[in-house]
């Protein structure tokens, strides 16, 4: 764990102050505390949740501890990020006003994937089960249902395609 809060503090620069480092500091400190035995794990418990509602409300970052946080995670611009993926890969970068979750209320396990090397643009949203894959770029203000490929650059509401960081392979 102490490895991946040091590699989060080189990727916010080296900042003690950053609210996305704090807001990936309680989340990893949310995961490892389930690996502890459950006597130790009650009173890390606790902890975790005062500081998880204490950072998303000062910061206005929503990540809850389920969801899988690669490495090198970037959280720029703090304020109105409601983080609930399935999974955010390696090296990705998200804005402020940002919302990751659910379509429908009916199907409430539907949660995002999003790829490595991923740029989230400014107030993105994207809902229900999509994929964005890797190397993939999303304009701000867009609104994503539908997957998104490989290195394909999106924008609009809905998103579609506008342009290409690479060639599909």
């Amino acid at each position: 764990m102490a490895a991946l809060i040091a590699e989060d503090y080189r990727s916010h620069d080296r900042d003690w102050f950053s609210e996305g480092f704090w807001a990936l500091f309680w989340h990893r400190f949310g995961n490892w505390r389930m690996g502890l035995p459950k006597l130790l794990r009650a009173p890390m418990t606790l902890l975790y949740r005062i500081m998880f509602r204490w950072v998303s409300r000062s910061t206005g970052i929503y990540l809850p501890y389920t969801v899988r946080v690669g490495r090198r995670v970037r959280l720029e611009h703090f304020g109105g990020m409601i983080l609930v993926a399935q999974w955010i890969g390696d090296d990705v970068t998200i804005r402020q006003n940002t919302t990751f979750g659910i379509a429908r209320r009916d199907a409430l396990d539907d949660r995002p994937v999003i790829g490595d090397r991923v740029e989230v643009g400014a107030g993105v949203v994207i809902l229900g089960a999509v994929c964005i894959g890797e190397d993939a770029i999303i304009g701000a203000n867009s609104v994503v249902r539908r997957d998104v490929a490989p290195g394909a650059i999106v924008g609009g509401v809905p998103a579609q395609e506008i342009g290409r960081t690479r060639q599909p392979k």
